[in-house]
């Protein structure tokens, strides 16, 4: 039920307190349920949908971009999740969708409930649920990626360039991104960040100089680099706990080995999860 919150929410937090309050209903049930994991399915997609509709005036008034809070996995251990099914860019395509169509694309396309139950968990007809899954798949057809990711590979070229961040080769950097790389700083107006994505290298490498200069990027400088390589959201990533606080970085490779986009959290309310 986690797995089905947080692609429905973009939030490990939220996602927990759905889960939670799923079971908390099913424990006071009165009597025995007929297929209990259906009745898990679709309270635990009601109570999304709630949340969704409630958080829909809080996104609109966010402060710059808005990235899902970070799925982590350390390196050692197998993935829990197919990285295509949690990666950034699908959870920020999912965005784009209403949230029934959310529901309605993540039950069937990605957890297999066939159209009937779909309809049931739903409260709608088989009918309708075919169209809106037919509207969200229209939506979402270029947000998976096209090959799959070689984590290896793609280890290496995040290692190289958290090595030239700490030696401050700004040269280096440049040369390990795509020329339309992309990168977005999530801070929720907590904390500094870009209020846009930013395309292109010269652009991403001046706003990682901007963040090195205040301490917000983890340099080299006086003190060794501290960062802990995990997994986010199925990509090489890290944690880092620069003067200001702690954040997560996650690198996105293209086909032709270099870096398609860098996805930054710095808001400390998504960061919350990381010492529990």
């Amino acid at each position: 039920m986690r797995r089905l919150a947080y692609r429905m929410l973009g939030s490990v937090t939220e996602a927990e307190d759905v889960v939670q309050d799923a079971w908390i209903r099913w424990s006071r049930l009165g009597e025995p349920v007929e297929a209990p994991a259906a009745w898990l399915v679709r309270t635990t997609s009601r109570l999304c949908l709630d949340r969704l509709r409630a958080a829909k005036v809080r996104r609109e008034a966010y402060r710059g971009p808005w990235l899902p809070e970070p799925l982590i996995e350390d390196l050692t251990e197998d993935p829990l999740e197919r990285a295509e099914d949690v990666s950034v860019a699908f959870l920020l395509a999912l965005e784009r969708l209403s949230p029934l169509e959310r529901a309605v694309f993540l039950l069937h396309e990605v957890f297999d409930e066939d159209y009937a139950a779909v309809a049931q968990t739903l409260e709608r007809s088989e009918a309708a649920v075919r169209q809106i899954a037919s509207r969200a798949r229209a939506h979402l057809q270029a947000a998976k990626p096209r090959y799959t990711v070689d984590q290896q590979a793609a280890t290496r070229l995040a290692n190289a360039f958290m090595a030239a961040a700490a030696r401050g080769d700004m040269a280096g950097l440049r040369a390990l991104l795509a020329e339309d790389a992309v990168m977005v700083t999530d801070g929720g107006g907590k904390r500094s960040a870009a209020l846009r994505p930013l395309v292109g290298p010269q652009d991403i490498v001046a706003m990682l100089e901007g963040l090195a200069w205040r301490g917000a990027w983890p340099t080299s400088g006086d003190r060794p680099l501290q960062y802990r390589a995990v997994r986010i959201n199925g990509l090489p990533g890290l944690i880092a706990r620069p003067d200001d606080g702690p954040m997560t970085i996650a690198f996105q490779p293209s086909e032709d080995g270099r870096l398609s986009a860098i996805y930054i959290i710095r808001n400390p309310e998504k960061l919350a999860h990381l010492d529990r």
